[in-house]
This record gives C-alpha cells, structure tokens and sequence, in this order.
C-alpha cells in the first residue's frame, strides 16, 4: 500500500527546488524547526557517514534520526530512529497527513519532497534529540536543505554523477553541493578535487563557516584505524572507510564543541555497530559468498576496484547500469583482463541494455568472456558454477535493492 500510495506523486518527475517543499513544510507547522541537524552532502560516501554519525550518536544516548535515500528494498529504510525503520503504517499515515496538506491551488510537491516533509514531521513528532539528513540531489535545491542553522555540514566528496541536472565539471557540481553551507555554521570536508576546493573555499570564507578539512584515518589493521589519537573499530570494508570515518568523528567532535555528550566510548561502540547494506557486503547466497556493491559510479566503482585487487582472486562480474550513468567509464574502471562477466537488466528502471554493455566490454579489447542474462539470478548461477571465482554484483543500487528483495540471502562477516 505504501509503494501505490508514493507513485502516485512518482509523475511529478524530479524537480529541484525549495519552494514547494517550504510550502508544504509550512502547512504543517514547520516541523523542520524542531529538530537539530547534521547535514550530509557529496558525491559518494554520503551513507556511510550518515550510517556512522547515527549509530555513534544513538550510543551516547542521543534518539536519533536517520534520512538517506535511496532505499534497498523498503521505502521504510530511508526513514530511521536509533537504526530502527519507520513502521510501514507509521509511514503511510505519516505520509496522509503531508498529502493532506498539499494546497491544490500551487504546484504540487515531487514524491521526494512528500518523503522528505513525512521524514522532518515523523522526527518532530518522535521528539528526537538530533537528526542525521542525506542529499538527495546535489544540494543547493535539494529538498533537505531547508534548516537555516545546521548543527554541522558535512561534504563526504566531489566527483563527477548527476551531470545531467548537476552540471558537467566539477566545479559545476561543486557549487550545487556547496549550496548547503550556512552562514557561521561549521563545516566538515573531505579530501576533494583542486576544481571543488576552489568552489568551497570562497564560499566558506563568505559566509564565515568554520571549515575542517579532513585527511584520511590510519588503518591499524583491516578493521581498526586510527584519527587524532582516537583507536576505533572500522566494520565497514574498503579504504575509501579511512575517509569516511574521519569525517564522521571529525564531525562527532564538532558537536562536542556544542556541548553534545559523547564519550570516546560511545565513538568506539557506535563505530562497531555502523551497518551499511549494499556498499561492499559480503553476503551468502545458495551456500556461495558474494561480493556486492553499487558501484554505480566512477569513483564508487574506484573504490570497488581497489577493493577486489586487495582479494587476489579471480572474478566473474554480474552488473547492470542505469542508462543515465557512465557506463563506459564503469566498466573501463572495473574490468581487466581475463575476468568474467555477465550483463542484466536493472529491472523498473530505465537502464543501458545489456548487449550495448556487452559492445562496450568488446570494444576494450580485454581478455574476458562476456555474457547477457534475463536477471540477476539467472547470472548468477551461472556466475557460480566456477568455484575458482568470485562473483561480485554490482552496478546499481537498484540492482541490489531488487536482487535484495527477491532472494533469500544472509550478510557475512568480511
């Protein structure tokens, strides 16, 4: 009921703004202004930190909200309270009371902006002491960025996606993404290109934000690093965590400035108890261990690359892309030479054909076997018959979110 109920603002289409949004908000009373902030932007890495910010902050005793996008199998994931999702009738009334405020006489709000309003107004209502809030487009007219005074802004990482409605060069997508500093405001950055910088430092001069520019954790071990002094556990596989775990106690640290509680021992255990699905899961399907990803970008699928090179095994890929994506650059990032691969579908969503993906693994004249499936599944037995391989889902996070809701599978221990 609750997927009917959203798609019937699903042809509203995507339209960046913040007019409707503070519309609607304000006909509900402007929940927004009750709850505290961290807001979250950047390319890639949003999730992770969001996934660590929240979990640190439950476990200092803080009732903290999540909102992320997109969700894996359930809209009810985007909506969350210390780690637990939003009751699906919790969110369908949630969403009836926004619907309801809709002035028939203005332009209707987008199916994101009717999500994000039932999220600010489900955390009002929840008295959460603090939310977590993720991007879901850029920035600048993203829905989400309606709080005037952040408790912080985070920028995770600038890299080319969304080019299409964001701007082709980076310091284009820079500016979008800088839209959510606010004046005085402090804000947490990563390790980005010299073009963003050149974006950011202005802007952050202008409005006077505290800035902190983050270099990445020191690994210990593969699940230990080290940021600032602080030894902390890192359950969430790949390098690229290095970065993203600095930035979220970087920030942790900035609320402390603020008088927010939080201990170094409640950093360590909600470090430890960050989860974060479809982002270098190993899970178990039909007694075989998979590796799956998004990647559904270049510098996600950097990150995945990498991460397999660490494995030093052959591997057979089972991906497919959305047809706004890069697809070419996708795969010339993470194809070499005699690995396997099958292409599928991303079933409900508009995507490149498998055989156009097929052509373009041809035309990078690798030594690898290719193939073209109905569906994941199907790829997937195939993927594996060769015990010598490892197969690796990847491509899209729609991809994994439907695999995800169809099949039976079981996370791993990395």
């Amino acid at each position: 009921m609750l997927d009917s109920l959203l798609q019937q603002f699903a042809r509203f289409g995507v339209h960046l703004g913040l007019d409707r949004i503070r519309e609607l908000l304000a006909a509900l009373d402007n929940p927004h202004h009750r709850v505290p902030i961290v807001h979250v932007a950047g390319t890639n890495g949003k999730g992770s930190v969001c996934a660590y910010l929240s979990s640190v902050l439950t476990a200092a005793g803080y009732r903290t909200g999540r909102y992320t996008s997109p969700h894996l199998t359930s809209w009810c994931e985007r909506i969350c309270i210390d780690g637990t999702p939003i009751s699906e009738s919790e969110f369908i009334a949630t969403v009836k009371r926004v619907a309801a405020a809709i002035d028939p006489a203005k332009p209707t709000p987008t199916q994101f902006e009717i999500v994000t309003a039932a999220a600010f107004l489900y955390f009002a209502e929840s008295n959460v002491d603090v939310a977590v809030l993720e991007v879901g487009l850029g920035g600048r007219l993203d829905a989400t960025n309606v709080c005037d005074r952040p408790l912080a802004c985070v920028i995770t990482s600038i890299s080319r996606d969304h080019w299409q409605r964001l701007g082709s060069t980076l310091a284009e997508i820079a500016f979008e993404k800088a839209g959510i500093l606010k004046p005085e405001r402090p804000v947490i950055l990563g390790t980005l290109p010299d073009d963003a910088v050149a974006v950011f430092e202005p802007r952050i001069e202008e409005l006077n934000c505290p800035a902190v520019w983050i270099q990445p954790a020191t690994p210990l071990s593969e699940t230990e690093a080290i940021y600032q002094g602080l030894r902390y556990p890192l359950p969430l596989p790949g390098d690229v965590q290095l970065l993203n775990s600095a930035l979220a106690i970087a920030t942790i640290k900035q609320l402390r400035q603020q008088g927010w509680e939080i201990s170094d021992d409640a950093i360590c255990r909600g470090m430890q108890q960050a989860r974060w699905r479809g982002r270098l899961e190993w899970i178990t399907w039909r007694e075989r261990r998979i590796l799956v990803d998004g990647a559904h970008n270049l510098a996600s699928a950097e990150v995945l690359r990498r991460y397999v090179e660490t494995l030093n095994t052959p591997v057979t890929w089972v991906m497919g892309i959305l047809s706004t994506k890069d697809a070419e650059g996708i795969l010339k990032t993470l194809l070499r030479s005699r690995d396997s691969v099958r292409f599928v579908p991303v079933p409900g969503h508009s995507f490149t054909p498998p055989e156009d993906l097929r052509r373009m693994a041809i035309d990078l004249e690798l030594d690898l076997t290719g193939a073209i499936d109905d569906n994941v599944e199907t790829a997937l037995v195939a993927a594996c018959e060769d015990a010598s391989r490892l197969p690796v889902l990847c491509g899209s996070l729609y991809l994994i979110g439907d695999f995800f809701a169809s099949s039976p599978v079981e996370q791993v221990s990395v």
